[in-house]
């Protein structure tokens, strides 16, 4: 670790009070914002479905059209039933909806603020 040539102190201890000086204001105005913990918890689940890649291809294969499973599985050449597996961890998330036309359902985002999601975290990513 390189040390702050001005303080000659390690990067690392730059990352810490000096001397413990609790700002009970703040700390209680934050306290107050907090969403319960519940709400929290909902919130770190809906992440956890972005962790994987296959949702993430699959979210922006439907941001651009409806698809059925069939198609699905060929554009991203896996299995039916693999992909059949991801929809239903989308849906019981809410992030994509389907359709049954005839023997066909196809699927879709569940609504605008998907493509929200994936188009800041894209953003956030090319910085």
């Amino acid at each position: 670790m390189e040390p702050d040539l001005k303080n000659n102190k390690p990067e690392s201890d730059f990352d810490q009070c000096d001397f413990i000086c609790v700002h009970e204001s703040v700390v209680n105005q934050v306290l107050n914002a907090m969403p319960k913990e519940q709400e929290l918890l909902d919130l770190a689940d809906f992440y956890k479905v972005f962790g994987d890649a296959t949702r993430i291809k699959i979210l922006y294969v439907l941001s651009q059209s409806e698809m059925c499973v069939c198609d699905l599985a060929n554009l991203l050449q896996m299995s039916q039933s693999a992909i059949s597996h991801q929809l239903r961890v989308l849906k019981q998330m809410r992030l994509v909806k389907f359709r049954r036309d005839g023997k066909t359902v196809f699927y879709s985002l569940s609504d605008s603020h998907i493509e929200t999601i994936l188009a800041q975290g894209m953003e956030h990513i090319s910085e």
